[in-house]
């Protein structure tokens, strides 16, 4: 017979692996329109199964989204780690094309979703603050290094144009999805550092 510790983490395997699952949902079609009746269809799963995840659809969409970034935020961070003997700009590159390969499976019904659910939104905005709080550091680290770069000048740039990406205002002016815009900020925040 399993002991209570064995079934706990059983249950927290299997719990982990059915936000997987639904994350891939969510990034492929969005959230917006699917109810639960349709996301047990999707999964072949009971609804049953989907309040394991949490009480409410609004709450199951919350744990899937925090869980999205919490996992992009390891990778990232995992990615820069491996890069942690690189050139200074390369480490700012780095983690700026390592959120662009995150963000690159979500589906613009996705962005348009996380959008237009307050509370899916402010996850994305409290995940858009300590990536611009950390690019802003890693910058500062580059500074010293790297000959006529301001690093606080560049630092604020990179917050401010991601930012703007968070907002939607730069795929509003460029047609250019998150990804896209990730991975063009990181090739100007090295033209700009090199060119110092």
């Amino acid at each position: 017979m399993a002991s209570v510790d064995e079934r706990v983490t059983r249950a927290a395997r299997r719990r982990a692996a059915l936000i997987g699952r639904l994350m891939d949902v969510f990034l492929d079609r969005g959230f917006a329109e699917l109810g639960v009746a349709d996301l047990a269809a999707l999964l072949r799963c009971s609804k049953s199964t989907l309040y394991s995840v949490a009480p409410s659809r609004e709450q199951i969409i919350v744990a899937v989204v925090r869980a999205f970034f919490r996992r992009a935020t390891d990778r990232v961070e995992a990615a820069l780690d491996a890069d942690a003997g690189a050139d200074p700009r390369e480490r700012v590159a780095a983690y700026l094309r390592a959120i662009s390969r995150e963000l690159a499976p979500a589906s613009p019904a996705f962005f348009a979703d996380l959008d237009a659910f307050a509370p899916a939104r402010e996850i994305y905005k409290q995940n858009t603050g300590l990536a611009v709080r950390r690019v802003q550091g890693l910058v500062r680290e580059a500074g010293g290094r790297v000959p006529g770069a301001d690093a606080a000048f560049v630092g604020a740039v990179a917050g401010q144009v991601m930012e703007a990406v968070h907002r939607g205002e730069i795929k509003a002016q460029t047609g250019m999805d998150d990804s896209a815009a990730y991975a063009a900020l990181a090739s100007l925040i090295v033209a700009r550092m090199a060119a110092g």
